[in-house]
């Protein structure tokens, strides 16, 4: 009798581990965690290798915090997700999960991050990462409905990162982490506005107020797309004119950004349909590389 109930239960706590991963967007939160560790190598001491123990708690906090931002946003936005085709899958819609479960789950990650973090890193890091995520959830996630200026709103947390990794290791901020933080928040304009043509339908039918969804022709998107892929190309450079990386760096950034311009000028001034996909695939390869290199090439 033992042995049929643990089978018949079985499939359920599968299906529920698998609700709660997919709550924290494992792969989108990767990322940042990865932008984190850059900027934790890129704020130590030259020369010196950040301790594996600081790497891990900050690594762990930073984690808890994108797991939490992201379950908090599939919360607040339960109303809406099955509306959508790219959503309504997520495990609120479907039932998987009731809303106190992500909730309780969200706040918990939530406030573990941020115990994580004042405990084992410094005060600066962990106020910065409690500004990624009040940030995300609570100006960026409701101001979707509110007014099409939620994406540059949302580029501010998604900018942050590594600046949180930075903090972490040096205690304090300067020209370096306003390098770091002013890369990440022009990559995210192009490679946002890439989705967010794809999914345009989408966000019409959830009622999103996206750019996207009212630029029937696309002419605005494609326009900023350029605009700001060009900056980010420009801004790039900047590590190596204020002494973080080295002239490996400078090259390789260079060569990144005309990788990642092309299929921005496909898009924008081609307005080939095709290359509104590649520049999402082409953004999605192009931050890691940029900052691993940065890291490896570091003065």
């Amino acid at each position: 009798m033992a042995t049929a109930d643990s089978e018949a239960e079985s499939p359920g706590a599968t299906s529920r581990l698998r609700a709660y991963l997919e709550l924290g967007k494992l792969r989108l939160s990767s990322l940042a965690v990865f932008a984190v560790l850059a900027g934790l190598w890129l704020g130590s001491p030259p020369m010196v290798t950040p301790s594996l123990r600081l790497a891990f708690w900050t690594t762990l906090g930073s984690l808890l915090i994108a797991i939490a931002g992201n379950a908090l946003n599939m919360y607040s936005e339960r109303d809406v997700d099955p509306l959508m085709e790219r959503t309504r899958h997520r495990p609120l819609p479907t039932g998987r999960l009731s809303p106190s479960q992500v909730l309780v789950f969200g706040s918990t990650c939530a406030a573990l991050g941020l115990l994580v973090l004042a405990i084992e890193t410094n005060g600066l890091a962990t106020v910065l990462c409690g500004l990624v995520f009040a940030s995300y959830v609570f100006l960026y996630t409701p101001l979707k409905r509110v007014t099409e200026l939620n994406t540059l709103v949302g580029a501010v947390p998604g900018a942050l990162p590594p600046v949180v990794g930075y903090a972490a290791a040096r205690g304090e901020l300067d020209v370096a982490a306003g390098v770091l933080f002013t890369i990440l928040f022009l990559w995210q304009i192009p490679h946002f506005l890439a989705i967010s043509w794809r999914y345009r339908h989408d966000y019409a039918r959830g009622g999103m107020k996206m750019l996207a969804a009212r630029d029937a022709e696309g002419v605005t998107i494609r326009r900023q797309m350029l605009v700001y892929t060009l900056a980010l190309v420009a801004v790039s450079l900047l590590p190596y004119r204020v002494g973080m990386s080295g002239g490996a760096y400078l090259a390789s950034a260079a060569l990144l950004g005309v990788v990642f311009a092309v299929p921005v000028f496909f898009a924008a001034v081609l307005r080939w349909e095709s290359a509104m996909r590649q520049t999402f695939i082409v953004s999605i390869v192009y931050l890691p590389l940029l900052l691993g290199v940065m890291v490896l090439d570091r003065a």
